[in-house]
């Protein structure tokens, strides 16, 4: 029993050693599970924290900050694009249906050799006046514009012109196409060509009648268209329109005559001189060629010149712009200057040229696309080819080859630019009025031209319209 007993103490002996054993293999695994659950708890809270936190944080943060700035390109051609039409990369030009042609084929060239592209607008020469003056203060209106320097007085009070500056460039301009542009001592304009009436004639008539030569005074001419008439080879010797004051003005000029005084500073206001010495005695010449028949009532530009290209005149003075209808008439005729009487014929002297607007966003552009592009023989020369006048720059001036535009030049030579204060709006309808009243013999020569200096005085006083 005791053996049994011993043995089975024994056995419960070894379970237990066996037990004993067996849990220390089993219990650290409980304890290494309760640092596993401590631990996780803190490794997946720093490793997610650290690595999830910063990747995300480092590379959403630092790639499309960096992404943009390396495709900077990329945003900036929506921007480049519209500037490629925006004011630093384009000028825009106002220019009538005459010049807009070779100004846009000019552009082209620009554009080829200086990257800047020339936009060209079509308006009526008298138009482009009356748009700027709306177009230019609203912000949409062009960069630079072809025009008449008797503009000047409208657009410079109003501030719609900036001045410019030709540089070493001015020398190579006629000086009364210059100083046409001056304004208060001020350059507003680029001058490129110049217009002025001249006289001309019929060289066969003339010669059939006796004559070598064309008159040089107002008193040979009325002598002259007397003579022809007597003859019969002419209805009318010497043909002008009814009034037009721009025609008749060398007349009142070779007289002495004048419609405002000029200074160093410009044309004075305050000094009218449609009834000075010089202006009455021109209209008395006037009233005279009337009186004896020589000047007919009732003539317009029309019939001036349908006259002269019948051949039922032989004198006139008219200007360049009617050189391609005298010449398709196939009328024998030559161009010559105005006569005189107690000194030179001075015509009314237009000037055209490019100004730049005030209003323009490339100014600088502008003056450099005048000056270093435009301001050559070669573009002068084609501006010159597309509508022949005389230019007013020199090389090319000097270079011209038509006998006709010389002759027109030649009469310009000493021609007056046309006032182009704002107090000329003041002038042109009574002064009008008086030369018509004179051809139709409705009233003296004197009395008419004395009302009209009065007329004139009046308005300025009380404040001229502006334009003209």
């Amino acid at each position: 029993m005791k053996k049994w007993y011993l043995l089975v103490v024994l056995l419960l002996l070894s379970a237990l050693a066996l037990a004993a054993c067996g849990g220390n293999n089993t219990t650290p695994e409980p304890e290494a599970n309760e640092v596993g659950v401590e631990e996780p708890v803190e490794e997946p809270v720093e490793e997610p924290v650290e690595e999830p936190v910063e990747e995300p944080t480092e590379e959403p943060m630092e790639e499309p900050t960096e992404e943009p700035a390396a495709e900077e390109p990329a945003a900036e051609e929506p921007t480049e694009e519209p500037e490629a039409g925006a004011p630093e990369d384009i000028l825009v030009i106002w220019a009538d249906e005459t010049r807009s042609g070779v100004l846009q084929a000019l552009g082209e060239e620009f554009e080829a050799e200086y990257g800047v592209g020339i936009q060209v607008e079509q308006y009526g020469f008298g138009d482009i006046r009356d748009q700027f003056k709306v177009a230019g203060p609203a912000g949409e209106g062009p960069d630079i514009i072809i025009g008449a320097h008797d503009w000047l007085g409208e657009l410079v009070i109003n501030g719609l012109l900036a001045p410019i500056d030709l540089g070493e460039k001015e020398e190579l301009f006629l000086e009364p196409a210059v100083q046409a542009f001056v304004y208060e001592g001020e350059l507003y304009g680029m001058p490129y060509a110049m217009e002025n009436v001249a006289f001309v004639y019929n060289p066969e008539i003339l010669a059939e009648g006796g004559y070598d030569a064309p008159p040089t005074t107002w008193e040979e001419v009325m002598a002259v268209a007397a003579d022809l008439e007597e003859q019969g080879l002419v209805e009318q010797g010497f043909i002008r329109q009814e009034g037009d004051p721009y025609h008749y003005f060398p007349i009142m000029t070779a007289f002495g005559g004048y419609v405002f005084g000029l200074t160093e500073e410009g044309y004075d206001a305050t000094d009218v001189g449609i009834d000075s010495e010089g202006a009455l005695a021109a209209a008395n010449w006037l009233g005279q060629m009337v009186d004896e028949g020589h000047l007919s009532p009732g003539v317009d530009y029309d019939v001036m010149h349908e006259t002269f290209e019948n051949g039922n005149a032989a004198m006139m003075i008219t200007g360049p712009w009617a050189l391609p209808r005298i010449r398709e008439s196939g009328i024998p005729y030559a161009v010559t200057t105005i006569p005189g009487a107690t000194q030179d014929a001075q015509p009314f002297l237009g000037v055209q040229g490019f100004m730049v607007s005030a209003f323009s966003e490339n100014q600088v552009l502008a003056h450099a696309f005048l000056t270093e592009f435009v301001a050559t023989e070669e573009v002068m020369q084609a501006i010159y080819d597309s509508d022949p006048r005389p230019s007013a720059f020199l090389p090319v001036f000097e270079a011209i080859e038509d006998e006709d535009i010389a002759g027109f030049a030649a009469a310009g030579e000493n021609g007056l630019p046309m006032p182009a204060i704002p107090e000329m709006s003041a002038v042109w309808t009574a002064w009008e009025n008086a030369v018509i009243l004179v051809t139709q013999g409705a009233e003296e020569p004197e009395p008419a031209f004395t009302t009209a200096a009065e007329q004139i005085r009046t308005t300025i006083e009380e404040g001229a319209p502006e334009g003209g």
